[in-house]
């Protein structure tokens, strides 16, 4: 993975921070004088129930699952112009992820449909950059639900609105400006943030639809990046999205460091808290947005190792360091997400696996 390019966590990071300071509302403000609303009877303003939010919560632990082009091309975010025969699995199992996920006590998964490469994991009707015109032709998301029906773990899916490669138009953090500037893209304007046309939301709406009615129900749906949206269709596709499949959590990941933004990822069922909960009281589940009370579980995400792709050499954390870390995420009141990538041939390594297999003993699930 080239290390010396931007990352998406650096985006991430420096997005939260600042660069997005032109731009912003009004933060969301964390309900400082109690874990619960004033009045007791008070079931919040958010669109799911909380008997519906408390379920996803007792899931406590699932897996994230980057595998698409960036690990064949091995660049977290590559500029989406390698050929789609680039994407080429020799021993592709998508049934040996699931299984691992099982055996690991995760309850749900999270799989990558379509990251900053853009190339997507399913013969799309709206991109030619699909697995349909790669070396290996497996519909992955597929074979990926039919695996979590069998073994008893929630699919979940992941679309990242930053794509290379379908732009329509688009300003992506690769073209420099904001966040781009620290990796040496100064770009046409340094001022103007990445952005999406009409055009491209069209094209993601419609992706959407086709992931949320090809492959049955789906627990979660993470859509990274949600800031390059803007508040008008991100609020669009939040109702899209839960018009398709009502029972569905929407994750809009708020990204590091500011996790109250509202004006980048919001409306979202639930806060993404990347790395770790926050320090002394944890995640607060109760919070007020302009003028509402809004219950939102929390969900940490982390990699098992180093990138969030696989890498070669990337080795799992010690087992005290996962270990911490899970306790940490639960005892701080957050679902954990663990990344586990798959490599090049398309199975999870037997490193990793043997990592996940002593952690479940550490902590006796």
């Amino acid at each position: 993975m080239n290390r010396s390019k931007l990352t998406r966590r650096d985006f991430l990071t420096t997005a939260a921070t600042g660069g997005l300071a032109a731009c912003t509302l009004p933060a969301l403000a964390a309900d400082t004088a109690t874990e619960a609303p004033a009045d007791p009877a008070a079931t919040g303003s958010q669109r799911l129930s909380l008997a519906q939010l408390r379920k996803w919560e007792a899931l406590e632990y699932g897996m994230f699952i980057h595998f698409g082009m960036s690990t064949f091309v091995q660049n977290e975010l590559p500029d989406g112009k390698a050929p789609a025969t680039t994407y080429a699995p020799d021993k592709l199992d998508v049934d040996q992820w699931v299984s691992v996920a099982r055996d690991a006590g995760m309850k749900y998964a999270v799989l990558t449909t379509k990251h900053v490469a853009g190339h997507c994991l399913w013969p799309s009707n709206h991109t030619a950059y699909t697995v349909a015109n790669s070396t290996n032709q497996t519909n992955v998301l597929e074979k990926f639900c039919e695996a979590c029906a069998k073994k008893g773990v929630l699919p979940g899916f992941y679309y990242c609105s930053w794509d290379n490669h379908n732009r329509f138009g688009s300003k992506t953090p690769s073209d420099g400006g904001p966040w781009g500037e620290m990796n040496g893209i100064p770009g046409p304007d340094p001022n103007l943030p990445p952005y999406t046309t009409s055009l491209y939301q069209y094209f993601q709406t419609a992706q959407i639809t086709e992931l949320l009615t090809r492959f049955g129900p789906i627990a979660e749906v993470w859509i990274d990046i949600p800031g390059v949206l803007g508040r008008g269709y991100r609020t669009f596709l939040y109702q899209h999205i839960a018009a398709l499949q009502p029972q569905t959590l929407i994750m809009m990941n708020n990204g590091i460091g500011n996790p109250d933004a509202v004006a980048y990822a919001w409306p979202s069922d639930l806060l993404a808290i990347e790395r770790n909960v926050p320090a002394g009281t944890g995640h607060r589940k109760w919070h007020e947005i302009e003028g509402k009370k809004y219950y939102i579980p929390g969900e940490v995400c982390d990699p098992i190792g180093r990138d969030w792709f696989w890498v070669a050499g990337d080795k799992p954390r010690a087992d005290e360091d996962l270990l911490k870390q899970y306790q940490t995420c639960r005892a701080g009141g957050a679902n954990f997400l663990l990344d586990v990538p798959p490599d090049k041939h398309g199975l999870i390594p037997d490193e990793t696996v043997a990592a996940l297999t002593r952690l479940r003993k550490n902590l006796r699930i």
